[in-house]
Order: structure tokens, then sequence, then C-alpha cells
């Protein structure tokens, strides 16, 4: 009996699209044999998916709904725009949200192999192979994420040119500041930070950016390169640090002002502590 290994399950899953489960079982099988793993997964219901796995998946929307426990993120992938837009698309979006939020798992691959809420008969992959049989179309679910809520923290929500892309920025410190940290998402919707603050900033770039800065200095005497250092880091994390922008809304204010405005305003400490942001196909 061939050992199946890690990488020969991945290799099947992204040849054919195809859950990892069912890849593995499918690969047991076959006795190791790639090619007839293939061939069986062609003969069961999953032909069609297979078949249409390889193709590129770039177009897509991000959907997310929300309770008060937790926010569910969901990226749906398609080839086309054309799907994208088509009603049936537009309803396995939705279902997946609402199903996320409802069966609330730790990973995609868990989400995967789930039992539908609503159609308890299918898993989650067969909803989505079924999708992928109607329109014709590689249709992938690209990733998900789940996010607690909690009585120390507010979580903003932001979408975006009709979900093709999505933005989530928490505040820690008090619920029932939404609205600001919705604010800041739209912020981070349009600004595109790169890191939540300086500390965040992997000291390989800083080093590639103090690098870059020096090539561009030389001749000059070292402690006014340092002193010229300093400043164009502190531009730098201006640029590409969330807590260092200029506040889209405000730009006499940066993100961390803005919070902290807002904290004396309420009489409660707020921080900003993390930003997430999805961009269809990235």
């Amino acid at each position: 009996m061939t050992a199946i290994s890690a990488q020969m399950i991945k290799e099947l899953r992204e040849r054919t699209g195809v859950a990892m489960g069912k890849c593995k079982e499918a690969l047991a099988e076959a006795n190791g044999d790639m090619d007839l793993a293939i061939e069986n997964l062609r003969k069961s219901g999953a032909a069609s998916a297979v078949k249409k796995a390889s193709r590129e998946t770039k177009e897509g929307q991000i959907g997310f709904v929300e309770n008060e426990k937790q926010v569910a993120l969901v990226e749906v992938s398609a080839e086309t725009d054309f799907v994208v837009n088509n009603e049936r698309f537009q309803e396995f979006l939705s279902q997946m949200a609402d199903e996320a939020l409802k069966i609330s798992p730790k990973s995609l691959e868990d989400f995967l192999k789930a039992k539908s809420t609503v159609q308890p008969e299918l898993t989650i992959e067969e909803l989505r192979t079924n999708l992928v049989q109607s329109l014709g179309e590689n249709i992938q679910i690209k990733r998900l994420e789940m996010l607690d809520k909690s009585q120390d923290k507010s979580l903003g929500v932001y979408s975006h040119m009709r979900g093709k892309i999505l933005t989530v920025v928490e505040l820690k410190g008090t619920n029932g500041e939404e609205e600001l940290a919705k604010g800041i998402a739209m912020h981070v919707a349009a600004a595109s930070p790169e890191y939540l603050n300086p500390e965040a900033v992997p000291a390989s770039v800083i080093e590639q950016e103090r690098a870059i800065a020096k090539d561009q200095m030389k001749g000059k005497p070292e402690n006014i390169i340092e002193k010229i250092l300093a400043g164009k880091l502190e531009a730098y994390y201006g640029e590409v640090c969330l807590n260092r922008q200029k506040y889209i809304r405000d730009d006499s204010l940066t993100i961390d002002q803005l919070v902290e405005k807002r904290s004396k305003e309420i009489g409660k400490p707020l921080k900003l502590v993390s930003f997430t942001r999805w961009n269809v196909g990235n």
C-alpha cells in the first residue's frame, strides 16, 4: 500500500479543486496513482468541478454577515465577472456567509467539510460542486474568517466596490464604538495601509528603506545622514502604517489622534489593535 503524503493530497487538490478529504480518499483508493485518482474523481459526482478546476478564478466577491457574537467574512471566486453578477452566484455568496455564521468553523477546510444547515444531506463542498455544475465555471470558496465580538471591543466592517474590497477594524476598550471603527475601516479601504503601526514593520523592511535613503545621500556627513534617515523613516511610517496615516475624513488628525480624541470624549481608553483588508483575488 503506497503511503499517501500531504504533498500528494495538496497536488491533487490543486489539480482538481476537490476538497482535501476527498482527495485523500481518492488517492488511497487509487493506491497513490495520481492519474487514476483524478479519473475516479471524474467518475464520481464531482466530475464537472474537477474538469473546470484548473481554470483560474480571478473574479469574485466578498460577503459578510454578523450577529451578537461573531462576524463572518467569506470570499467566493469565479472565472468571470458575468458569473459573479449572476443571481445564483449572489445567492450562494449570501448563503455561505450565513452558513459560516451558523457553523462557526475553525478553518476553511473545516467549513468545506461541514454539513449545510439548510440542506443537511449535503456538505458545503458539495453545495459548491453543485453550483459549478450549474453555472459551468470554476467557483471556489477562497477564504473565510470568523471574528469574535466581546464587551471590550468594537468591530467596524466596510464593504467597498460591491464586495470587491472588504475591510474590518478592531478597537479595544469597549463596545458601542462600531461607527468609529467603521469610519476607520472606510479609511483602510481607501488608503491601503500595509502595517498597523511602526512596531509591526519587519526589521528587514526598515533596513531596506534605510539602505535606499543612504544611497540617495552619499557624500553627506554621517551625523547629517542619521538625522535625515530618521525623518525619512517617519515619513515612510506615515505612508504605510495605519495609526500614523492622516484620516481621509479629516486630514488634520492621524488615525491615532482620531482614536485618542474619541477616548477623551467618551471617558474610556480606546486602542486600535488590528485591521483586515481583503481585495478580491489577493
